[in-house]
């Protein structure tokens, strides 16, 4: 039965220096054990900034660029999310980066009107679903796991792992704590979140507690302040015994999302 092996990167950020920020994760990327897939923090070029028109880039910019050429160099799926600026609009983008240079991208949905993300992005409408050797995986942007409908499985292994990447503060961490166990339970899935470290500009300071949380809702990894770049191997056969014990996802509610 299949593994997936994904690595977290729990770290600070410069404040709205992209150059800075890919400088700093080039190294720690040069110091990897064998992984597969590679997570870091949302807006990880930039940190949480609200000055998308002057942090913008395009998908052929510096960081999709650098994205592509360290999935390439190391031989890794990279994933983060950054300022993306398209059709005149502004966007907290995932990038999904392949070693080969094909890429796909997820658009945060939920948008954290409490600091004004709403009016300087625009919300996606779609999720991204992407499938490694086999495994099926949700990607979705810190915000969009308050919204439970936005991330459940509407069918049967519509999805293996749920993953997060979020610049989620310390005065709301019982929060992130709290749901991303719901969000594993209730879709009997994996949850990888990334949370970053330190302080940003705004003077919000960030504990990390980035995570992998079983399909029964135990945690296999958490690390709280700490700088950490932590591997961990998922099994296959662990889920389909959990879903083949606790069938629950067929009494679940049918209902989709307009």
């Amino acid at each position: 039965m299949s593994t997936l092996s994904f690595t977290l990167v729990q770290t600070a950020l410069h404040w709205e220096d992209a150059a800075a920020n890919r400088k700093m994760f080039e190294e720690k990327l040069n110091q990897l054990s064998p992984t597969e897939i590679v997570v870091l923090p949302e807006t990880f070029s930039t940190g949480f900034s609200m000055n998308p028109s002057t942090l913008a880039e395009t998908m052929q910019g510096e960081t999709v660029q650098w994205m592509k050429s360290m999935a390439e160099k190391h031989k890794i799926i990279l994933t983060g999310s950054l300022i993306i600026k398209e059709n005149e609009h502004y966007h907290n983008r995932l990038i999904w980066m392949l070693p080969n240079g094909q890429c796909g991208h997820y658009d945060k949905r939920h948008l954290f009107s409490y600091a004004g993300e709403d009016v300087a992005f625009t919300p996606g409408e779609k999720r991204l679903i992407t499938q490694v050797k086999g495994w099926k995986i949700c990607t979705l942007i810190c915000y969009d796991l308050r919204f439970p409908v936005w991330s459940r499985q509407h069918t049967d292994g519509e999805y293996d792992v749920l993953l997060y990447m979020a610049n989620w503060p310390e005065r709301r961490i019982a929060a992130w704590n709290s749901l991303l166990r719901a969000r594993a339970i209730e879709n009997q899935c994996y949850v990888v979140a990334v949370n970053r470290i330190g302080e940003d500009g705004n003077g919000h300071q960030y504990p990390g507690d980035s995570c992998v949380i079983d399909p029964m809702g135990e945690i296999i990894y958490q690390n709280r302040g700490g700088e950490d770049m932590k591997t961990i191997s998922l099994n296959k056969e662990e889920l389909i015994k959990v879903r083949t014990q606790f069938p629950f996802q067929k009494d679940k509610d049918d209902f989709m999302i307009l």
